[in-house]
């Protein structure tokens, strides 16, 4: 049983010009070569983590909507814990993309539009237990197994352009 509560509703949602915003993060870390099946002399490659979908195959990174009473790095470090249970170091932001959502079209968003604040999440703990783990798996992928398997194309955006190009600029300083 998880101690840990998911917060639901709308009420607190926060909107912009019709679009929803949303806030989120790719989890990553860092395992040795020999434990990935990597023949490359580098000695470390970068894992991210990414969760189930509860709307179809394909996998995702967590996020959700970013609430009246939390700052936009507070809500995305809040979706990691309870749509993926780990917590960690939230670094730099990787950008704001633009989606559609199918599923979250409500009175104050029509239209289903949606503004994701993703953010690069440093992961130093994995939980046991966290709010929606009876409804979502969690996977450590490469980065190529993680752009073959994302759902979504903005998300993919955000993992090649965003997480990738961060990385490689600032990113590997943390196995230094």
């Amino acid at each position: 049983m998880c101690d840990l509560i998911a917060r639901t509703g709308r009420l607190q949602q926060r909107y912009e010009n019709g679009c929803r915003l949303v806030a989120g993060c790719i989890p990553f870390r860092y395992r040795n070569s020999e434990e990935v099946g990597d023949d490359s002399d580098c000695g470390k490659v970068v894992e991210v983590l990414m969760i189930s979908s509860s709307g179809g195959p394909g996998l995702l990174f967590p996020k959700g909507g970013w609430e009246n009473d939390e700052t936009v790095r507070e809500a995305a470090a809040r979706e990691a814990v309870e749509e993926a249970g780990v917590r960690g170091i939230l670094l730099d932001l990787l950008g704001e993309y633009e989606f559609k959502s199918k599923t979250h079209q409500d009175e104050f968003c029509p239209e289903g539009l949606c503004k994701a604040a993703m953010y690069a999440l440093y992961v130093k703990e994995e939980l046991d237990s966290w709010p929606e783990q009876e409804t979502r798996s969690r996977t450590w992928l490469t980065i190529p197994e993680a752009v073959e398997n994302c759902r979504h194309a903005w998300m993919k955006c955000a993992l090649e352009e965003g997480f990738c190009k961060w990385h490689q600029d600032k990113g590997h300083q943390l196995i230094q």
